[in-house]
């Protein structure tokens, strides 16, 4: 059988699996990352990966690497641009990763990985303009009209979570401006934004130390019970995701809003968006607003896989 090895680095972590071409994990290993820069992260990845293939072992040799990595990638170069603005080294990084491990390696950032994943086994197949919103650590989309992933002249396109949506909290942005819908709606948003409010509103919510988030899924849940920051943190959420969509929608006009990552999984947070949006603006989108049909939290790894596919059947 051939398989495919797929890693994603995301903010604190970095996964990695061996993935069938029909999409299927037949292993994986998450590994705990603190990288400062994009040399480091690639050293990270490289330990990471042999410490996969020396502990799990290949269930067959790979046929190819496919890596989603944050920030500014040319996936036809093979060349990561940057990370963030502060951490920004053009690094050959598939041709690293290929010459340490003697087999292909293709990259591209992660969240158009998960668009390719959606493409390739999920609602994707059946149209040809839509857009995947990711909701996880970050937030980040993927925007396909009339078929063509948009990329833009830098490789920059989507960076959709450093928006303005109109929900006023008062947190600053890394980026530098106040209330980016990433501050808000993403996992460290939830974190920032919770501990942001605490002074201001009765809680359950544990709050562990500054260096470890707070759950999403303890914030839904007790949200559900009625707490009222909770509540609040919930609602100020699911409206500044459901502008964004809207926003999102009236730009590039999709048929399919498909939402992927770790703050919509259970479906939760959708259901509450979806009380947010306009029928007037949302009219054309005729497939709706729909939580992927791959798993929510591993769509970017199998997105990363599924780039390793197409490089491999290009050549």
């Amino acid at each position: 059988m051939n398989t495919f090895i797929g890693v994603v680095l995301e903010g604190t972590r970095i996964v990695i699996a061996e993935i069938t071409p029909e999409g299927n994990i037949m292993q994986s290993k998450t590994y705990l990352s603190a990288f400062f820069n994009q040399e480091s992260a690639l050293s990270m990845i490289v330990d990471s990966l042999h410490d996969f293939e020396s502990s799990q072992g290949w269930k067959e040799r790979p046929l190819a690497i496919g890596v989603g990595l944050i920030g500014r990638v040319d996936p036809v170069n093979g060349v990561w641009f940057h990370m963030d603005p502060d951490w920004s080294q053009a690094i050959n990084f598939a041709e690293a990763i290929s010459n340490e491990f003697h087999v292909p390696c293709f990259i591209d950032n992660d969240v158009k990985c998960g668009a390719n994943a959606v493409r390739k086994w999920g609602y994707g197949k059946n149209t040809q303009d839509f857009i995947y919103l990711y909701v996880g650590t970050g937030i980040a989309a993927s925007i396909v009209s009339n078929g063509v992933l948009l990329r833009g002249a830098n490789y920059n396109a989507g960076e959709v979570g450093h928006l303005r949506v109109g929900v006023q909290v008062g947190v600053r942005c890394p980026c530098g401006r106040m209330d980016c819908v990433e501050s808000i709606a993403s996992m460290m948003g939830i974190d920032r934004c919770a501990r942001f409010l605490r002074p201001y509103y009765e809680t359950r919510l544990h709050f562990p130390d500054k260096d470890t988030m707070i759950s999403a899924d303890e914030v839904f849940r007790l949200a559900r019970a009625g707490d009222p920051l909770c509540a609040k943190l919930v609602g100020n959420a699911s409206e500044a995701l459901a502008n964004l969509i809207m926003n999102l929608v009236r730009v590039s006009d999709p048929d399919t809003v498909i939402l992927g990552g770790e703050m919509v999984a259970d479906g939760f947070l959708i259901e509450e968006i979806r009380r947010h949006l306009q029928p007037v603006t949302m009219r054309f989108v005729t497939n709706g607003v729909v939580l992927t049909k791959l798993n929510p939290r591993l769509i970017n790894l199998l997105g990363a896989a599924s780039i390793a596919m197409d490089g491999v059947n290009s050549k």
